[in-house]
């Protein structure tokens, strides 16, 4: 009589480790693609909070205009008692000062306007293209998104959402 066989075989891990392998192979780019789609869809909704964020703002000051992102944040505790021109708490205190979020770097520029701002934009770049993100985003007073292909800046001239 012969033996009964207990456990695998090396080829037969071999197989099982090797299918394992394919399956990875195809998953982990879709992963990532699905990933930069995420941090892409993440910055445009981040673009439109600015945007409302500024409207707001220069509705509320309409001495002063628009603001920089500091100014649209403000810190947990002094959001509860007061906002003030400085510290309006209209957006996330991490968008207003740390200035990064999903994997994308956003800025306000081209303030214009003495003594009241009367433009601005903003703008949503990838922090590693290709990485965390394929697109960049950019708005205006307008409040039209728009975005280039390249990923490295994002003016008024490229293509709106």
């Amino acid at each position: 009589m012969r033996k009964q066989q207990k456990g695998f075989s090396l080829i037969e891990l071999l197989i099982v480790v090797a299918i394992i392998l394919i399956i990875a192979a195809i998953a982990i780019p879709n992963l990532l693609r699905s990933r930069m789609a995420a941090n892409e869809a993440s910055a445009v909704g981040s673009l439109r909070t600015i945007d409302t964020a500024e409207m707001t703002y220069s509705t509320t000051y309409p001495d002063i205009g628009y603001a920089d992102l500091p100014s649209l944040g403000g810190a947990a505790a002094t959001c509860t008692t007061t906002a003030t021109s400085t510290a309006s708490c209209l957006i996330d205190d991490v968008l207003a000062n740390i200035k990064v979020k999903s994997g994308y770097g956003f800025s306000i520029g081209n303030l214009a306007g003495a003594p009241v701002i009367v433009q601005y934009s903003s703008l949503a770049l990838p922090s590693v293209v290709g990485q965390s993100g394929q697109r960049a985003f950019c708005s205006d007073q307008s409040g039209v998104i728009r975005y280039n292909a390249t990923g490295t800046g994002c003016t008024n001239a490229d293509n709106p959402l």
